[in-house]
């Protein structure tokens, strides 16, 4: 059975290893997932994160085995309204599409609206439909693009790391 909960110390190992995973598979695979992973993609420890506030970490499991995890924090806006962005939402390969992410994303959006956050970001890579059909069933829509030209000449589609 899939759940979802606030994540604690102790699952902060897996939830690096997670972490890493994710990293790893959007470096490797997607358009535009170099860049991401060395601008975009959130470089604090998850330790850091428990202790801060403005932060959530979650984990998503499937029969107690923790195969998942988000993060999400507050961001402050000019008019002094509060922005939710969810940095991560990762599930392993072998555990997609049984309701873990969709766990951990009531988790996530139940604490955005705690805070009464206006919105929430989330991102998806040019090519990742799946990650863009996921969201829109939560209610999300485009709100920006961004476009990117590469200037390297490795052929690898993407800049270097």
């Amino acid at each position: 059975m899939e759940s979802a909960r606030r994540a604690t110390a102790a699952d902060l190992p897996r939830v690096d290893e997670l972490s890493l995973m994710a990293r790893a598979e959007l470096g490797a695979q997607e358009r535009g997932g170099v860049v991401f992973v060395n601008r975009e993609a959130r470089a604090e420890p998850s330790a850091a994160l428990l202790e801060d506030p403005g932060r959530i970490v979650v984990v998503g499991a499937f029969d107690d085995t923790v195969v998942g995890f988000g993060t999400g924090r507050i961001e402050p806006l000019r008019n002094g309204t509060v922005l939710g962005v969810n940095d991560d939402l990762y599930v392993e390969p072998e555990a997609r599409g049984v309701g873990v992410g969709e766990a951990m994303m009531g988790e996530l959006l139940a604490w955005f609206r705690a805070r009464e956050c206006v919105g929430v970001d989330a991102f998806a890579l040019p090519g990742m439909r799946a990650t863009k059909n996921f969201f829109e069933t939560f209610g999300f829509t485009a709100r920006l693009l961004v476009v990117h030209h590469r200037l390297d000449r490795t052929g690898d589609g993407d800049a270097p790391a």
